[in-house]
């Protein structure tokens, strides 16, 4: 019998052993493979390339165009095809958005158990992945598939912006503040969902949140005085955020309490819904993170807790945070908000609770 066959297909979720960006290699594991590749050559045109973990490759056209390039796939994090699709096609958008810029086209990352999943059930994916680049304006136009044992699907996003306007995670300045586009809890919300533990309400929340694109980037790039981008994806809010730190040369203290969260995140994470992927994030940068006295576990999961699709986390001079969060809510991010400062200079970069 073959998958295009009456027999029941699996659940999508259960053909991979992770979910969304909790399925990245944990970022010490990573940063140790980086360093045993050998150094390449780079052009002078690169404006960023690896050097910061920036969420995008920046090259030089000309003097007032700029190529952003990234690529973002991963196995399913919602059984649904059509919403796979769709949240995988907006995760890998969304890093052209951290970078300041306007996306211009994809192209399909395909890899498929043919002979497991029909033709219809593979078809719904890619058609959600074209309905998330349709939102963003742009078009999906070729790729690359193969037979795979897991099910896989992103995509290579392409985009323009001005050399000027390049905004790195790497550029924070003491004093700014830091503003979270989107709340957290994505990957809780997925834990429970594997475990049938999420609501009705949450899995619709879950949907709406990953599959919203973060379309604010290029016009926060145009404000003089947003510094520095990035989205919280795989790695947690801590995680990405040393990302900024460390490359900004500062530390940064967050504020906990003011940190958005989907609503039944705690209540799930109190419940032992919290990823592998959490406690992979917290052995690999947990030293460079300062708790608040009273900080739980669930806390900590919460803090690691991998986002697919996650928010933008902007660093700007106080200044402009009433424009910045004026260009979420005109983009309706409705739960965008200030959750701490960049701190001074340090030798030593930290994200500090208080």
């Amino acid at each position: 019998m073959t998958a295009d066959q009456t027999a029941p297909e699996p659940r999508l979720t259960s053909l991979s052993h992770g979910g969304g960006c909790g399925c990245k290699i944990a970022p010490a594991v990573l940063s140790e493979i980086l360093r045993e590749t050998a150094p390449m050559m780079l052009p002078e045109e690169l404006l960023v390339g690896r050097e910061n973990a920036d969420d995008a490759a920046v090259y030089r056209l000309n003097d007032s165009q700029a190529l952003v390039a990234t690529t973002d796939f991963f196995m399913p994090i919602v059984d649904d095809p059509h919403d796979f699709g769709r949240i995988a096609a907006t995760n890998a958008i969304s890093d052209i958005y951290a970078m300041g810029a306007r996306p211009i086209m994809a192209l399909a990352l395909v890899g498929m158990p043919v002979n497991v999943l029909s033709r219809q059930t593979i078809g719904r994916i890619l058609d959600g992945g074209q309905a998330a680049a349709q939102a963003a304006g742009i078009p999906v136009v070729g790729g690359h598939s193969i037979d795979s044992v897991e099910v896989i699907y992103g995509l290579v996003a392409l985009g323009l912006v001005h050399p000027d306007l390049v905004k790195k995670n790497a550029s924070a300045r003491p004093g700014d503040l830091l503003i979270q586009g989107k709340p957290l809890g994505a990957g809780v919300y997925s834990a429970a969902l594997k475990k049938d533990a999420l609501s009705a309400e949450g899995y619709a929340r879950m949907i709406a949140l990953t599959t919203q694109l973060n379309t604010p980037g290029p016009e926060l790039a145009e404000l003089p005085g947003v510094h520095a981008l990035t989205d919280v994806t795989g790695f947690g809010l801590a995680g990405h955020l040393l990302e900024m730190v460390r490359g900004s040369g500062c530390s940064a203290r967050l504020d906990w309490a003011q940190v958005p969260f989907l609503a039944e995140a705690r209540a799930l994470a109190e419940a032992g819904h919290i990823t592998g992927a959490s406690g992979r994030n917290w052995m690999s940068y947990g030293s460079e993170v300062f708790l608040a006295d009273g900080f739980s576990e669930v806390d900590r999961g919460l803090l690691t807790d991998p986002q697919t699709s996650g928010g933008l986390l902007v660093s700007c001079a106080p200044d402009a945070r009433d424009d910045v969060l004026a260009l979420f809510a005109a983009h309706g991010f409705a739960d965008a908000c200030v959750i701490g400062e960049v701190l001074e200079p340090s030798e030593s970069p930290r994200v500090i609770l208080a």
